[in-house]
């Protein structure tokens, strides 16, 4: 994470570009042996999500800071980010601890805030001026990463006793099987 931000503000936009790339096929190698040759640990399920979560994060922040990406999409992607940390510590402080299993959606936000980082990062590395796919990318990634943090928020409600369904899961509840 520190290499690619320095190469970021350096400036080596490809070397930042190849060095994001790296850490993603890196990423996807150790999870494929930690799944392979069942190495998964308790502190792995934590660590590796954080730790994706802090390079994209720092990407976004350092691009944001540049002008190359939005600051409200990097606002809403650190915002996401802080309240769904702030909610597993909360709830782990008065000892409901939430299990962390990420949704569907939350999946797609994070491959599109990856595929809007690699964009940004390739347009600054290659200069084939993505100017106008890019902008499409920051709406999507706004629109799925506020999309991901109320599904979380409202996950986080039910779990810790506030809301205990919604209207529509009473409709399922009350349809005969």
């Amino acid at each position: 994470m520190p290499l690619v931000v320095w190469l970021i503000v350096a400036p080596h936009p490809v070397a930042a570009f190849w060095a994001f790339v790296a850490a993603g096929v890196s990423d996807a190698v150790d999870g494929f042996i930690a799944r392979q040759f069942n190495l998964r640990s308790d502190l792995g399920a934590y660590l590796d999500p954080v730790a994706d979560k802090a390079l994209l994060v720092s990407i976004y922040v350092t691009c944001a800071t540049f002008g190359e990406i939005p600051v409200w999409v990097a606002i809403l992607v650190v915002s996401r980010d802080l309240l769904i940390v702030g909610g597993v510590l909360l709830s782990w402080m008065v000892g409901q601890p939430m299990p962390m299993r990420p949704a569907a959606i939350s999946k797609v936000n994070t491959l599109a805030q990856i595929i809007l980082a690699a964009v940004v990062l390739g347009d600054l590395a290659f200069a084939p001026d993505l100017a106008a796919l890019r902008v499409g990318l920051n709406y999507v990634v706004g629109v799925l990463t506020v999309a991901s943090a109320a599904l979380y928020l409202v996950d986080w409600v039910r779990h810790m006793g506030g809301v205990s369904a919604t209207p529509l899961d009473r409709a399922h509840k009350d349809r005969p099987s």
